[in-house]
C-alpha cells in the first residue's frame, strides 16, 4: 500500500464511520466503460459494476450527454412542486416496455429501498391490509421496513434492535439447498395457518433473482403457484427487480422470461447508468390507490437522472444489449465450465441467466481468497449469499470483447490461489 493511500484510509478511518463497510483500500481517480483507474495510476476491469449499477457502463457517452444537456436546463424544481416533460415520457416508455398486460402507470423515486417501502405502501393502500410476505436469504434494502423484508440478520439488521412488525418470511425455492417449489409454496400456507391470515395479507415480494442472496433463480413454477396465490386471496405480487432488471438477465426485466406477471415491479441500480433513480411500475389501478401525496419525495425523480434513464434506455435498444447479456453471459458460463472441471473440489455450483451469473464455492475464505486474487491482478469482482461463498460477475454489458477476455483470463488466473 502506497503512503497515499495508507493517509486516505487514515483520513477515512478518522472521518467516516465504521459501519459504512468499504471493500477496496484503493480510492478511484477516474473510470471509462468497463475500467477505473485509482489515484496511483493502476487500471482495473470493473466486473463490479457499482454492484449491478453499470449495465451500461461508466460514463456512458449518451448518458453524459444527455446529463450535460440538461444541467444546461434544471437541475431540481421537486417534480410535485413543478413538473416537467421528460418524467412522464420516461413512465411512458417504462410503462410501455414492463412485462404487465392492460394499463400501466410508474412513479419515480431515488433508491432501491425507496421503490420497494413504496410499493409496499401501494399494495396496502389498494388492498387496505397489512401483512407482507418475503422470502428467506432476500435483500430489499437497508431502511427499517426493507431491512424487516430483507432474509438475512447479518450484516443488514443485527445491530438495529427490532424490525417493523407485519412482515413474514416464506422459504425461497433453491432445488440444491432441498427446497423444492411444493416446501417453498406449503411454507407460505404455513405462514396463512399460523402468523397471518390470507385475507390480512396485503404483498407478496419477491426477486426473480436473489441479488445478495446469491443469484439463485426462481423457477417458472414457482411463479405460477405465487400468481394462482395470490389471485385466490386478493394479495398483490410485488417482483423486486432492483438488481436483475434493464438487460441484465438476456431480457430488459427478468420478469419477462416468465409465464406469469406480477403486479408491480420495483426498479433502480441500472436504471439511470449512475445516477440514483429508481421507480415502481404496475397496474394502473393498483398504482392509483395512494391518494394525492402519498407517494413522492424532494428529490423523487430528479430531472438529471432521468435525462440519463432515457439514454440508457437508448442504449439498451440501440446497442442490443440484452443480446450482449447474453452472449458474454455464455462465454463466461463456458469458462466457469471449465474451471468446475479442473477445481471441481472447489466449485459446487454455477447459476446463470443472461449475464446474471454467479459461480458457489466451498467456503466464505475460498471466495475471498479468489477475490483478492483478481484484484491483485486488475480485476474487480464481488462475493455475495447466505454464508459469502459465492462470486458474483455484474460488469457493463458495454465491455470491449478484448477486455472481457482479459478478465477471464485473470479470473482463471485467480482460482489458482487455491492450489
Amino acid at each position: 500500500m502506497s503512503t497515499q493511500q495508507s493517509e486516505l484510509n487514515t483520513r477515512k478511518q478518522n472521518a467516516t464511520p465504521r459501519g459504512v463497510g468499504v471493500m477496496c483500500q484503493w480510492y478511484a481517480e477516474k473510470a471509462e466503460n468497463a475500467t477505473i483507474w485509482d489515484k496511483e495510476g493502476n487500471k482495473y476491469i470493473d466486473f463490479a459494476g457499482g454492484i449491478a449499477v453499470l449495465n451500461t457502463g461508466h460514463r456512458h457517452p449518451k448518458v453524459i450527454a444527455a446529463v450535460q444537456a440538461q444541467l444546461e436546463q434544471f437541475t431540481h424544481t421537486a417534480y410535485q412542486v413543478v413538473p416537467y416533460e421528460s418524467y412522464i415520457s420516461l413512465a411512458e416508455r417504462i410503462n410501455e416496455r414492463a412485462p404487465i398486460s392492460g394499463a400501466t402507470k410508474t412513479a419515480f423515486f431515488s433508491t432501491g429501498a425507496e421503490a420497494v417501502e413504496n410499493a409496499v405502501k401501494i399494495a396496502r393502500a389498494h388492498t387496505k391490509r397489512q401483512g407482507i410476505i418475503t422470502f428467506g436469504n432476500a435483500f430489499h434494502g437497508r431502511s427499517f421496513m426493507t431491512m424487516a423484508m430483507t432474509g438475512k440478520t447479518a450484516p443488514y439488521k443485527r445491530d438495529f434492535g427490532l424490525m417493523p412488525g407485519g412482515v413474514f418470511h416464506a422459504r425461497y425455492p433453491v432445488e440444491k439447498q432441498g427446497i423444492s417449489v411444493e416446501a417453498a409454496i406449503n411454507s407460505i400456507h404455513d405462514i396463512f395457518n399460523e402468523d397471518v391470515a390470507a385475507h390480512d395479507v396485503a404483498a407478496i415480494v419477491l426477486e426473480p433473482v436473489q441479488g445478495e442472496g446469491g443469484f439463485h433463480i426462481v423457477p417458472d413454477a414457482f411463479f405460477v403457484e405465487l400468481r394462482k396465490i395470490c389471485d385466490e386471496h386478493g394479495i398483490v405480487l410485488i417482483a423486486d427487480e432492483v438488481q436483475s432488471g434493464f438487460a441484465r438477465t438476456g431480457k430488459l426485466f427478468a420478469m419477462d422470461h416468465y409465464s406469469v406477471e406480477p403486479d408491480l415491479i420495483t426498479m433502480a441500480k441500472s436504471l439511470a447508468g449512475g445516477f440514483p433513480l429508481s421507480g415502481v411500475v404496475g397496474r394502473a389501478d393498483i398504482m392509483d390507490a395512494p391518494n394525492p401525496g402519498g407517494l413522492g419525495g424532494t428529490y423523487a425523480g430528479n430531472p438529471i437522472s432521468i435525462a440519463a434513464a432515457h439514454a440508457v434506455l437508448d442504449a439498451i435498444e440501440e446497442e442490443q444489449l440484452c443480446e450482449r447479456a447474453n452472449t458474454l453471459g455464455k462465454e463466461l458460463l463456458t469458462t466457469l465450465t471449465d474451471l468446475k472441471s479442473s477445481h471441481s473440489d472447489v466449485i459446487t455450483d454455477i447459476r446463470a441467466i443472461g449475464s446474471m451469473i454467479a459461480v458457489e464455492v466451498q467456503h466464505a475464505d475460498f471466495a475471498k481468497a479468489i477475490q483478492n486474487e483478481a484484484m491483485r491482478h486488475g480485476l474487480l469482482i464481488l462475493t455475495c449469499g447466505k454464508h459469502g461463498n459465492v462470486i458474483r460477475f455484474l460488469y457493463p454489458l458495454t465491455i470491449p470483447a478484448d477486455q472481457f477476455k482479459e478478465g477471464l483470463h485473470i479470473l482463471k488466473q485467480s482460482f489458482e490461489v487455491l492450489n
